[in-house]
């Protein structure tokens, strides 16, 4: 019951973070949206760090799952408009309904990060099968130095989430293409 319990809570806290912001992150606003009684996040993570270090382990735990979902709806990745479809729907997922909370609770976990060593190695891209993927396709295509374009095609996809998080709107097809491109030169 306490796993259950801690992981209520971190998504609870997870909601609070994404409509209230990182000054809006208190215990007692989580115990709120948790519809708990007051003192039970306190009494499950004893400071802001605790709950915080619990929210981003929550959030990269979601993450992963996320990207390993969408990695196996997609066919394996033979041409740049099937990477370029993949990333669309990654997108997508991550500017729409839950993943765009999710977004935003990400970016504002990151930049607390910089001043948090311990959230930063928590934050650290993880392996999945999506940067799996992007990397075998890369690989395939006579990509050379595969690792540093991999990161930097994820990087720069990160961005453009980021840039259509706070402007709106969707990733525009043509800046995927784009970036594919970039990355098979």
């Amino acid at each position: 019951m306490t796993t259950d319990r801690r992981a209520l809570l971190a998504d609870a806290a997870l909601d609070v973070l994404a409509d209230e912001g990182i000054r809006g992150l208190t215990h007692r606003a989580v115990d709120r949206k948790a519809a708990l009684p007051s003192g039970t996040t306190s009494a499950y993570f004893r400071t802001r760090t605790a709950l915080l270090t619990a929210l981003v382990m929550r959030l990269v735990q979601l993450d992963q799952a996320e990207l390993q979902s969408t990695a196996e709806q997609l066919p394996p990745l033979r041409t740049a408009e099937e990477l370029v479809d993949g990333m669309s729907l990654l997108t997508r997922q991550r500017l729409t309904g839950e993943g765009r909370r999710r977004s935003l609770a990400r970016y504002a976990c990151v930049v607390e990060s910089a001043r948090d060593p311990e959230l930063r190695e928590i934050l650290v891209p993880r392996e999945n099968a999506g940067r799996e993927a992007v990397r075998r396709f890369l690989a395939e295509h006579g990509v050379t130095d595969v690792e540093n374009r991999t990161h930097t095609l994820l990087t720069c996809l990160d961005g453009l989430v980021f840039d259509r998080l706070v402007s709106g709107g969707e990733v525009p097809r043509e800046a995927l293409e784009g970036l594919v491109a970039a990355a098979l030169r």
